[in-house]
């Protein structure tokens, strides 16, 4: 009986991981194509699949990195690359910043309509920033901001708060109340409190909501078309990665090396985070 019960469990998760690995496979294939394709000229590119090239894949003579050479050189990626940079960083964290000072206000500090602005801010969670696109250009434009690096890090602080707000408030609010009284009794102000406990607790949530927010802002399209144009000097990478698809969609080897020009920045910003990823998401999920 013993046995048979040993066999079934190991049948079992025998079963689960080919389950998983036949999963991950087919999630990274295409990846892997792409990846494979960046490496490859046009001609191969348009003849043959990418499969093939694993056929002889010591064959040097058929890899070439000139895709990649090009792409950043006579497409402009490598401004749009900087370009995003600029864009990115400061959009990540300025409604950071701003969402855990008043997160920490939300939850600390008693001030008259503070359950009110609470529910307002939660409400905007569920706006679609397409609604605020028109009416948010046309004062840009009154201003003087439309096309201006000011005006997207804006849009993206004022469509990003909501989310970070809530999501750092759920975990600021369930930190220990006798640590943060403890800390007023020995005369620490609530700017004191915030900087010296709050934030170096709260770093995991932090940490979360920054991946977020910085593959958000990383890979979006709309806001900079909208907020910052095509103009080649404040072009970001998705805008030129789209016209190379619109007016040269046939260069499927520069489109392929362009993707993953774009994909290295992120890809080391979540593993250098990733640590801290389950435990931001798990903030503020268990009480007690």
């Amino acid at each position: 009986m013993k046995n048979s019960y040993g066999l079934q469990k190991f049948v079992s998760r025998t079963s689960l991981h080919i389950a998983v690995v036949a999963i991950c496979f087919l999630w990274t294939l295409p990846t892997v194509g792409v990846f494979i394709s960046s490496f490859r000229d046009s001609t191969a590119m348009r003849t043959t699949g990418w499969w093939t090239a694993l056929a002889h894949p010591f064959n040097f003579t058929q890899w070439t990195t000139q895709n990649y050479g090009e792409v950043m050189t006579s497409n402009g990626l490598g401004t749009a690359f900087l370009n995003t940079l600029v864009v990115t960083i400061p959009a990540t964290v300025i409604p950071i910043t701003v969402a855990a000072f008043a997160a920490y206000a939300f939850a600390w500090m008693n001030f008259p309509g503070r359950k009110f602005f609470f529910a307002l801010v939660i409400g905007l969670m569920v706006v679609p920033l397409q609604v605020a696109l028109i009416p948010m250009l046309r004062l840009y434009t009154t201003m003087g901001l439309n096309g201006t690096f000011l005006g997207v890090w804006l849009a993206h602080t004022g469509f990003g708060l909501p989310m970070a707000t809530y999501l750092l408030y759920n975990y600021i609010s369930q930190l220990p109340r006798d640590l943060l009284e403890s800390a007023y009794l020995d005369g620490a102000s609530h700017f004191t409190a915030f900087v010296r406990l709050v934030l170096p607790l709260s770093l995991p949530a932090i940490a979360s909501f920054g991946i977020f927010q910085f593959l958000w802002v990383w890979n979006d399209l709309l806001i900079s078309l909208v907020f910052l144009g095509t103009s080649s000097d404040v072009a970001v990478l998705t805008g030129r990665l789209s016209a190379l698809v619109g007016s040269r969609g046939q260069d499927w080897h520069l489109l392929t090396a362009g993707a993953f020009v774009s994909m290295l920045v992120p890809l080391a910003v979540f593993f250098s985070l990733q640590r801290y990823f389950v435990r931001g998401l798990l903030a503020g999920s268990v009480k007690g």
